[in-house]
């Protein structure tokens, strides 16, 4: 009785390992750009908070120090960047270049505003809400 293993024992073992990987790595690649979007819902909803609060205590966002107007997400993923006047603001989230969420093709860029609206586009500048926010 020998010991060991044949060649094409070995061939068919490392088959079946690259079409399981084949399948797998995209697969988990796709998951963490989705999860990886909440860096900039959750970045997001924070500075608008913040700018509600102030708001409610000077009645204007001018002014309003608790929101950068340009920062990185905590996560470093994104780059969020607030556009405010006396009676409204817009804040919007895109991919850090380079970065992993750069490959997000469907959700690109992020949008959030002073009505509460949440927006949000993918690369070819077609609106992907739903899929990017996951509520609205």
């Amino acid at each position: 009785m020998r010991n060991g293993f044949s060649l094409i024992e070995l061939v068919v073992a490392m088959l079946v390992f690259s079409i399981l990987t084949a399948i797998a790595v995209p697969s988990f690649s796709a998951y963490t750009r989705s999860a990886h979007r909440t860096d900039a819902t959750r970045t997001m909803t924070i500075d608008a908070q913040a700018l509600e609060r102030c708001y409610s205590q000077g009645f204007t966002y001018v002014g309003c120090t608790q929101v950068s107007a340009s920062a990185t997400s905590p996560q470093g993923y994104y780059t969020v960047s607030v556009t405010m006047t006396a009676n409204s603001y817009s804040i919007t989230a895109v991919p850090v270049s380079p970065g992993p969420q750069t490959s997000d093709s469907s959700c690109q860029t992020f949008q959030l505003n002073n009505a509460g609206t949440q927006t949000a586009l993918d690369g070819s500048g077609n609106t992907t809400t739903q899929t990017c926010w996951g509520s609205t």
